[in-house]
C-alpha cells in the first residue's frame, strides 16, 4: 500500500497535477471530458474523446486516435446557516473562504487494430471543500477556522475490444488517490464523541490509495440507436490515519460503486439525442452513510459502524443534444436533475460537507482549426439549493435548526490533438 501510494502520488507530481476539490452530483464529478460536460455529464452510450473511459470503457473503441487536455475553473456558492440553538451559535456562515478551483484532465486513446483500442484517462473523481473564516461550531468550543477539504483523483487504463461490428466490450483499471484535510472541528474532538482524540481535526492532509476495476458495454441496437451500460466498483482506500478519530472504522473513506445505462440516438445527420441513467451507492460506504444518531446509540466517530455524515444513495437523470452544424463547428447543450444525498435531518453534520446541488445545465461548443487541432468548450451552472434541516441538530448540542447551500459555476476549455 505504501509503495503505491508513493509511485502514484510521485507520477502524478511528475505530470505537474494540482488536487483541486469538487461537488456536483453529491462529491462525483457531473461528467468527464469538456464534451460530456457540455452535455450535463451524459457519456455511456455516447463517447467523445479520450475521456470516454470515465463514464465507460467500451466507449475507448469509438473515438479513434487522439489526446485530449481539459481544465476546468470551478466555483462554488456554498455556505450554512443555525437557527433556534440554545448555546449560541445562530447566525448565517459563508464556507467561501477559497473561492475558486482549477480541475485539470488528460484522456488518450489509440486504436490498434479494427477490433481492439486502449486508453488512458486522468481526471477528478469529484471532491468537497468548506472553508469557513467564521467558525459555525464556535458555540460548541470550536476555535479558528472551520473545514474540509477532500479531493480525489483517477487514472484509468482502458482496453475495449468490438466483439462484432456492432457489439463491444470494455474493462479499465481505477487508480485511485485521495487527499482529505479537516479544521476547526475541536467540538467533536473529545472522548464522548470521537474513539480516537487528537485525530479528529487540524492534522493537515493526509492521503490514500485504493484500485477498483471498471467494466462497460455499448451496443448497436438499431443503425441509428446505440444503447450503453458501465459499472464501477468500489475501491477499497486506504485509511487516513490522520483522520482515524473521524472516519468510521479508524480512518475509513473508501470511494462508492456506482452504474448507468445509456442510449444515444442519430436523429439525423447533424443531431444526435442521448441520455444517461446513472446510481451513486453513497450509503454503501459508511463514514459517508451512517447517520450522526449513531453517536447516542454508542456509534463514535471513527469507531466501527461508527457516525457519518449521513448520505443516502442516489440516482441522476441527465438528457443532451448535439449539433453538427459543418464540419469546423459542433454544438452541444445538457440538462441533468439529481436526487437529495443530504436528508433534512442529516444537515448539521454536513454544514462541512454540504453537496446538495441538484440540476445542471450546460452548454457548449467545439471548433476544428485549419491546423488540425480542436478547441472545445463547456459551461455548466448549477442552481442555489438549500437544505432545511428537520430535528437536526441534537438536544446535547442545544438542538435548533442547521441548514446548508451550494450553487455551482463551471467553465471547462479542452484542446484535441488527432493523432
Amino acid at each position: 500500500m505504501y509503495i503505491r501510494k508513493r509511485i502514484l502520488a510521485a507520477s502524478l507530481a511528475a505530470l505537474g497535477w494540482p488536487l483541486a476539490a469538487s461537488a456536483t452530483n453529491g462529491y462525483f464529478s457531473h461528467g468527464y471530458g469538456v464534451r460530456s460536460q457540455a452535455l450535463a455529464g451524459v457519456g455511456i452510450a455516447l463517447p467523445q474523446d479520450g475521456l470516454a473511459a470515465a463514464a465507460n470503457p467500451a466507449g475507448t473503441a469509438y473515438v479513434g486516435n487522439r489526446v485530449d487536455l481539459g481544465a476546468s475553473l470551478f466555483r462554488p456558492d456554498r455556505g450554512a446557516s443555525i437557527r433556534g440553538n440554545a448555546y449560541g451559535a445562530d447566525g448565517d456562515y459563508s464556507a467561501n473562504g477559497t473561492r475558486d478551483f482549477l480541475i485539470p484532465e488528460l484522456g488518450y486513446a489509440r486504436q490498434l487494430s479494427p477490433a481492439l483500442a486502449v486508453g488512458l484517462s486522468i481526471y477528478g473523481n469529484g471532491g468537497m471543500n468548506t472553508d469557513y473564516q467564521r467558525n459555525p461550531f464556535a458555540a460548541f468550543g470550536a476555535s479558528g477556522k472551520a473545514g474540509i477539504d477532500l479531493s480525489q483523483l483517477f487514472v484509468t487504463p482502458s482496453v475495449a475490444w468490438r466483439v462484432t461490428p456492432g457489439q463491444t466490450v470494455g474493462a479499465a483499471l481505477t487508480l485511485a488517490y485521495q487527499r482529505f484535510a479537516a479544521r476547526g472541528l475541536s467540538s467533536f474532538d473529545n472522548a464522548f464523541v470521537s474513539s480516537a482524540p487528537g485525530s479528529v481535526t487540524d492534522r493537515g492532509h493526509d492521503s490514500s490509495t485504493g484500485v477498483g476495476i471498471k467494466l462497460g458495454w455499448i451496443g448497436e441496437v438499431l443503425p441509428t440507436v446505440k444503447l450503453g451500460a458501465s459499472w464501477s466498483s468500489r475501491i477499497e482506500m486506504g485509511e487516513l490515519e490522520r483522520y482515524k478519530g473521524l472516519f468510521e472504522g479508524g480512518g475509513g473513506f473508501d470511494i462508492p460503486a456506482s452504474y448507468g445505462l445509456g442510449v444515444a440516438w442519430q436523429a439525423s445527420p447533424a443531431v444526435t439525442l442521448a441520455a444517461d441513467w446513472q446510481r451513486i451507492e453513497y450509503n454503501s460506504v459508511k463514514a459517508v452513510g451512517s447517520p450522526l444518531s449513531a453517536l447516542f446509540s454508542g456509534g463514535q466517530l471513527g469507531a466501527d459502524n461508527g457516525a457519518g455524515f449521513g448520505w443516502q444513495n442516489i440516482s441522476v437523470v441527465k438528457l443532451g443534444a448535439v449539433y453538427t452544424h459543418d464540419e469546423r463547428l459542433t454544438l452541444r447543450a445538457g440538462a441533468s436533475r439529481a436526487q437529495q444525498p443530504v436528508p433534512a435531518s442529516q444537515t448539521f453534520f454536513n454544514i462541512l460537507a454540504p453537496g446538495v446541488v441538484r440540476n445542471h445545465f450546460s452548454v457548449g461548443a467545439s471548433y476544428r482549426a485549419d491546423a488540425g487541432g480542436e478547441w472545445s468548450v463547456a459551461y455548466t451552472r448549477a442552481p442555489k439549493v438549500t437544505v432545511s434541516g428537520e430535528g437536526s441538530i441534537p438536544a446535547s448540542f442545544g438542538g435548533g435548526e442547521a441548514s446548508g447551500h451550494l450553487r455551482e459555476d463551471i467553465l471547462t476549455v479542452g484542446y484535441t490533438w488527432a493523432l
